[in-house]
């Protein structure tokens, strides 16, 4: 049933009452928000309860998506958003007296992810349950997420993101699925019967315990599963002996020891330490996961010889690798399979996805260290390279040269990337391009083996939260032109095409982005003292930091315009808000070093009496899925700007895009089809290809002292990293000046820093003919609905794991 307003008054008053006992009057935003929560789940619920029964009953295929990273963002709003409510909610908060944006504001971000590929991940979890297609998500409930990042005298530091501090609303804790994960220990093997048989002994238990997280579809009764595993300790694993007094403190070290599993994403892998709890994470997402998917299997009364056509375990990125033995292990050791049974099982059930072309990215782990940690899966691995390597060498002589290469365990590393891809009957990019060089560049040996494992993916946004939550006022005006199909069907925004000339609708899209611009200036003034120019270009680049997606050449462009003005005061040109939003990992010096010059720039430039009035800007601390649904709605430029074949696709492009901002970028990535589909004159490209780079690595020709040496402006930039002119001596920033002169410019900005200036020009003089810029931003929009999550996981439904969708009966609405 619908609720009004003063109905949906009523519930939330009860709520209060019964959960804190206080009246309306005296309640606090926190509180009401966790009434808003608890109201809401009473529905959601009872949704979540009815499809897994739906599932069960209908023995769905369902597919289980494994990744190391969930950037969920807040969900009361897109919660709300999906169920139908949130402009019910809107009013009666504000019925109530209460400002509903404060009352949101009390979730906190959860801290389980940092960039891309966990915020992909989130909205593939939305897609799925939207599309109504059977899919959850398995994950790490971390305790802190990366870090907090604060930016102190210019420096990043690092705080830890205590995100759990108050409760987390919408996870269920299910002690009762409890799964017990092994690590460590020693194995013994004897014939049994006719069978090796394997022990275990000596390990370490860990209890891994699930923490639900409802995934609710959009207009629709269907509520998936995220599910978070937290590692804790048992007194079962731990032996008291009452004559030593200090087994007590031994007992706490121990727990401590177990918990620092699931406490921080991505622990830093620096050192032997760090590299042990990584990989221990890794391991105890997988064995968690697979064991929990097998005991609900299993229930079913199938035979494990069908599990394929019964589930699908997709894995994102190489983190989840050890799905592929660990499956093998359960199904020899605990379900008494033979190794050819199991092996058949687990390749066609395990799929891969890869997220880089990157080799640091490609994960490999010392040969002794998997053995130590993990000594059963270490014999799998071992027989799996084996036979791999075996097979290589009698079917494929012409790639007997290239085993080593190839090979699951060479030079005592352990190459999780290949493991994945021979344990996987599917193996996908996630853009053509970047596909296109994991057939022909990067995994080509592996494509001569498997070519029709390979395919393309190209990945995806979820167009609720990035267009219909962040920014309600251009979806309105959208729905005003074109009617409201689009949002079932995000292909129909082509419809706005013949609008694009349209000088009210024009108007009316213009107005949108000056307004958003208006609330970002409002929030920059609040948190930073910075008053903006809401007329200027907002030039945006809000994304992780590293050294291939090149914020050091944004910023070289800027010290560039800085100059000019500096050499002439009365310079035409049209105001820019230069804004940056990135997080550097803790031991990632060079990248660190590139966030204090960003704020060493900013306060030259912002403090200038004449040069400030033209160029602003500003970094923002702590980005996150909530702060770029304030950027992202009020930009007007797109930076992706990464070193060509190194973005393996990029999802910022395809928000930034679909909130009509215009892109300049590289031919990298996802970039290469946005171009496709708004043609050349609707998007700024400019600098090397990715067949170009491949030239300059393999041949060795690329010598940036040179363009250094030729182009007076990249010498006046680059030397004022050294003459003190941003810091107080002149070795602050010699890392930056050395690596790009001295380690050769790996990632080429001293190349295309001529034509990035170029084409930044012509995005100057577009923007100075606002009918022209409002025409090419109506394109972009009219093009993003390409790029919405729906498309891709339809395409992945399709191709890859066979599922349909499956109909939840009515909606239960308390």
């Amino acid at each position: 049933m619908s609720l009004t307003v003063d109905q949906l008054s009523q519930i939330l008053k009860e709520k209060l009452t019964s959960s804190f006992g206080k009246n309306i009057e005296d309640a606090t935003t926190k509180e009401l928000f966790q009434s808003i929560c608890l109201t809401m789940k009473d529905s959601i619920h009872a949704n979540w309860q009815m499809t897994q029964q739906t599932y069960d009953e209908n023995e769905s295929k369902q597919v289980y998506y494994f990744s190391m990273e969930f950037l969920l963002g807040r969900l009361v709003e897109s919660n709300l958003l999906n169920m139908g409510m949130l402009d019910l909610y809107h009013d009666t908060l504000k019925s109530l007296g209460f400002n509903p944006e404060e009352v949101f504001r009390e979730e906190h971000d959860a801290g389980l992810g940092n960039g891309g590929l966990g915020r992909l991940a989130a909205c593939f979890l939305d897609s799925l349950a939207s599309l109504q297609l059977p899919g959850h998500g398995m994950g790490i409930r971390y305790k802190y997420g990366l870090f907090q990042q604060k930016v102190v005298n210019g420096y990043q530091v690092e705080l830890p993101d205590n995100w759990l501090k108050d409760e987390y609303m919408w996870e269920t804790k299910r002690d009762d699925k409890a799964i017990e994960v092994r690590f460590g220990g020693t194995v013994e093997s004897k014939v049994e019967n006719g069978h090796l048989q394997f022990s275990h002994h000596d390990y370490e238990r860990v209890l891994a315990v699930p923490y639900d997280v409802p995934i609710v579809g959009y207009d629709n009764n269907t509520v998936n599963t995220l599910r978070l595993w937290s590692a804790e300790s048992t007194t079962n694993s731990f032996h008291f002996h009452s004559s030593r007094g200090h087994d007590y403190y031994h007992y706490l070290d121990y727990k401590r020891s177990i918990e620092k599993i699931s406490e921080f994403l991505y622990p830093d892998d620096s050192y032997y330490e760090g590299k042990i709890l990584r990989l221990k994470q890794q391991y105890f997402l997988v064995s968690a996961g697979l064991q929990s998917i097998l005991q609900r299997y299993k229930k079913r009364n199938k035979p494990l010889s069908q599990l394929s056509d019964h589930v699908v375990i997709q894995i994102n990125d190489t983190h989840p690798s050890l799905v592929v033995p660990e499956l093998m292990r359960l199904l020899i050791d605990e379900e008494k399979l033979g190794w050819d049974e199991a092996w058949t099982i687990t390749e066609k059930t395990v799929a891969y996805t890869n997220h880089t072309t990157l080799s640091e990215a490609l994960e490999k782990w010392p040969e002794e260290m998997i053995k130590t940690l993990f000594p059963r899966l270490y014999l799998i691995i071992h027989e799996i390279n084996e036979r791999f390597c075996k097979m290589l060498w009698y079917d494929y002589p012409e790639l007997r040269d290239k085993i080593a290469e190839m090979a699951i365990i060479s030079y005592e590393q352990v190459h999780m990337s290949h493991l994945a891809m021979v344990g996987s009957f599917s193996i996908n990019g996630v853009a053509k391009l970047h596909t296109s060089i994991l057939q022909n560049r990067v995994m080509k040996p592996f494509y001569t083996v498997f070519p029709e494992r390979f395919n393309n993916k190209t990945n995806g946004i979820t167009h609720r939260r990035w267009l219909l939550n962040a920014n309600p006022e251009l979806a309105n005006v959208i729905t005003e032109a074109i009617g409201k199909e689009w949002i079932h069907s995000p292909e129909k925004l082509t419809d706005l095409i013949s609008f694009a000339s349209d000088s009210s609708f024009q108007e009316a899209i213009a107005k949108v982005k000056h307004d958003n611009k208006l609330k970002l200036a409002a929030l920059i003034k609040e948190q930073y003292q910075i008053t903006i120019d809401d007329q200027s270009i907002v030039d945006v680049q809000i994304k992780r930091l590293h050294g291939y997606k090149r914020q050091l050449l944004n910023l070289f462009h800027i010290i560039h315009l800085y100059n000019r003005c500096l050499e002439d005061p009365n310079l035409d040109l049209t105001p820019r808000t230069f804004i940056f939003g990135a997080k550097a990992a803790p031991s990632y010096s060079f990248a660190k070093q590139v966030i204090k010059l960003i704020n060493a720039v900013a306060e030259k430039i912002n403090k200038h009496p004449q040069i400030s009035s033209k160029i602003k800007v500003l970094f923002l601390e702590n980005y996150s899925v909530t702060l770029a649904e304030r950027i992202i709605p009020a930009a007007d430029l797109s930076e992706q700007i990464s070193t060509a074949s190194k973005e393996a696709s990029g999802t910022g492009n395809m928000k930034l895009m679909m909130n009509g901002a215009l892109t300049i970028g590289t031919q990298d990535g996802a970039n290469v089809e946005i171009a496709e589909l708004v043609g050349k004159e609707n998007i700024f490209t400019f600098g090397l290809t990715s067949d170009e780079v491949f030239n300059y690595q393999r041949s060795g020709d690329y010598r940036a002292r040179d363009y250094y040496n030729n182009d007076r402006r990249l010498r006046n930039v680059m030397d004022l990293l050294v003459n003190q002119h941003f810091s107080g001596d002149d070795v602050e920033f010699k890392d930056i000046f050395y690596s790009l002169l001295y380690n050769n410019d790996e990632y080429f900005v001293l190349r295309d820093f001529d034509e990035y200036i170029k084409i930044q020009n012509d995005v100057q003089q577009t923007y100075q003919n606002q009918t022209d810029w409002v025409n090419k931003s109506i394109i972009n929009i009219a093009r993003s609905g390409k790029f919405s999550s729906d498309r891709t996981i339809q395409e992945y439904a399709n191709d890859i794991w066979n599922i349909k969708p499956t109909k939840i009966g009515n909606l239960i609405i308390n």
